[in-house]
């Protein structure tokens, strides 16, 4: 799909030969045959070099006709992941062969080499840093043995129709007898000098990229172009952080390509303290999705240096290539670390980005781009921020690409993501980065305005951003200096709304036609819904519902013709008596891994609803499923 190409590339292990390391979280034994996506094998099969070659040839051709140029420089980097270094190198020596100009950076997080792809393809031609795109190796929040690419010509990942158009391309190549063999005779002319000076280069293209990655941080955190404004904005941050007696910050990596690169150095950079843990490049200790369980080390870590020095105050721990980090905060009321939700994250962020517009004199025609499968407690805040929400289908391209839409409309679109999958992506970045995420954070406790006199009325370019939501909200009157992060957290609109990677949210189907699957399911649900609307009228306070499809950038009404959103996201929003929605459910097959997705937002706090929403939804999936076997 346009967010990425994966599958399982850890090669099986042979007959008679040693077992491959597994991932410490793997259970049961490694399959007998066939591929173990819980390996940490390094090692790739002959087939499997073959496509990452057909990738690569892919991937050139595109640049080399839209460049116009036989040796595009294409900046090439990988995630963590052990078969990365093999897949690289199968790459490495296509693209050589083939008259590119591969610049590798080795382990590299997607927001930092999209960050210098963005600052490279940007330079004239001619320059010695000048880059047609970048090609990533990275299979994102899936299992250590799963591995892909991502594929971009600027700051973002290839979406749309040109993402289309090398899925095409690249089928078209693999179903070619001779393809293999036109593969294989582009590489016979190499000399190992050529191959030997690619590797020599790491170094140097990684000091450009960590240099690019570092200046564009301070342009999405601050917001600004401006030197001047960005370090009086820093200056501000450390401020509050120095008269807040410090605070710190816990990372727990897991391995993930975040252990190199610039994190420590920037929050440190003004005035934050940070610990890391599980660092080391490949130090895999949980699942590398940032959800659930694997917040556990980060929630037991918090507390340690909660202990030692009680200015820590949070931790992140990002996926295995760093385009996304869940937190962990100090629960003042608890005494106790506690794990946030990827929808609490992407709320906290979106109040934070919103509210420095608003403190700024920014905020003008502004809206929020989010996935289909984002709470709606984004349209409540948006409501008291003066700024309108926007939804296009799961797949961080799509949000992106409508953001890109919205801004050519006059909007200011300064932040953007997916609340069910955690992180945020803020202007001018096309990617999520669990930096910005954190910034986000800090900046909602740092940012604490300027005293004001009693009795006066305060501007909102003296309130800190904290105090300016809840002067939005009409809660002026609660706000006190001395507010910490669960102040904050309390302060958001509530709703509980099922996590995307709990085993509940994601089902194994027969039906691979899924247009079919939700025309039975339109069925199903209509009967249902005339059985059961008492019900929905006596937990949720709904009287009437509406279905919205989400295909590419944007969503639509589809009445009862469910199996109008083919592939693409299922949205029913259950609405009150007002017309205003309260909860919705929602649907889609998975474009990266094999199973289908569900979940339910409920407004309130009331997790039984939740439960009894989402099983509702459930079973109505799965009797369509059923139906159609």
């Amino acid at each position: 799909s346009a967010s990425g190409w994966r599958k399982v590339f850890a090669a099986p292990d042979s007959p008679g030969a040693e077992p491959s390391p597994r991932a410490p979280w793997a259970q049961g034994p490694s399959p007998a045959e066939g591929p173990d996506e819980d390996s940490l094998s390094p090692r790739v099969s002959s087939a499997d070099l073959f496509l990452a070659g057909a990738m690569a040839a892919t991937w050139y051709d595109y640049l080399a006709k839209k460049s116009g140029k036989a040796d595009p420089a294409i900046l090439l980097g990988i995630d963590s992941r052990p078969t990365g270094p093999a897949l690289a190198d199968a790459m490495i020596r296509v693209l050589l062969g083939l008259g590119a100009k591969p610049r590798y950076l080795f382990i590299v997080p997607a927001p930092e080499i999209m960050a210098y792809a963005r600052r490279a393809t940007a330079l004239p031609p001619g320059h010695e840093e000048r880059a047609e795109g970048f090609l990533y190796i990275s299979a994102s929040h899936n299992p250590p043995g799963h591995n892909g690419v991502k594929f971009g010509t600027g700051g973002g990942v290839l979406g749309g129709a040109p993402a289309r158009e090398l899925i095409e391309a690249f089928r078209a190549k693999t179903a070619d007898p001779d393809f293999a063999k036109r593969l294989r005779y582009v590489q016979e002319d190499l000399a190992p000098r050529d191959i030997a000076l690619v590797y020599s280069g790491v170094s140097a293209w990684k000091r450009r990229s960590v240099s690019a990655y570092t200046l564009f941080a301070r342009q999405i955190v601050t917001g600004r172009e401006e030197p001047a404004v960005q370090e009086a904005f820093f200056d501000e941050l450390a401020a509050g952080a120095a008269q807040a007696g410090g605070v710190g910050i816990v990372a727990e990596i897991n391995g993930s390509a975040r252990s190199l690169t610039i994190d420590e150095d920037f929050l440190e950079g003004f005035g934050v303290k940070t610990r890391r843990l599980n660092s080391g490049p490949r130090d895999f200790r949980h699942r590398i999705v940032p959800e659930g369980d694997s917040l556990s080390d980060c929630s037991r870590a918090l507390e340690a240096a909660r202990a030692e020095d009680p200015s820590f105050v949070a931790g992140y721990v990002p996926d295995c290539d760093g385009d996304r980090g869940n937190l962990v905060i100090w629960d003042e009321a608890q005494s106790r670390a506690r794990v946030l939700g990827a929808q609490e994250v992407f709320a906290l962020a979106c109040v934070a980005e919103s509210a420095q517009l608003l403190r700024e004199g920014r905020g003008g025609k502004a809206a929020i781009a989010v996935n289909d499968a984002t709470s709606l407690r984004i349209e409540a805040l948006g409501r008291s921020l003066g700024v309108e929400v926007r939804r296009a289908e799961t797949g961080e391209a799509n949000v992106v690409g409508l953001a890109e839409g919205l801004r050519a409309e006059g909007f200011r679109v300064r932040i953007l993501g997916e609340g069910s999958n955690g992180g945020n992506i803020t202007e001018p970045a096309e990617v999520r980065d669990p930096l910005a995420t954190i910034c986000a954070l800090l900046k909602l406790l740092l940012l604490r305005g300027r005293p004001g006199q009693p009795g006066q009325k305060r501007d909102l370019a003296d309130m800190g951003l904290f105090e300016l939501w809840l002067e939005r909200t009409g809660r002026a009157g609660t706000y006190r200096p001395d507010f910490g992060l669960q102040d904050i957290l309390a302060s958001l609109p509530v709703h509980t709304t099922t996590n995307a990677f709990e085993p509940e949210a994601m089902l194994k189907i027969q039906t691979l036609d899924h247009a079919a699957l939700k025309a039975r399911y339109s069925r199903l649900f209509l009967d249902a819904w005339t059985r059961d609307a008492p019900e929905f009228a006596r937990r949720l306070g709904v009287v009437s519902w509406e279905a919205r499809a989400s295909q590419g950038q944007g969503e639509r009404l589809v009445g009862e013709d469910f199996a109008s959103s083919g592939k693409g996201g299922l949205r029913i929003l259950f609405k009150d008596a007002e017309g205003r929605a309260r909860a919705f459910v929602w649907m889609r097959g998975s474009g990266t891994e094999p199973v289908f997705r569900v979940m339910a937002d409920v407004e309130g706090s009331r997790v039984e609803d939740e439960a009894w929403l989402l099983g509702w939804h459930r079973g109505l999936v799965l009797a369509a499923d059923r139906l159609g076997a």
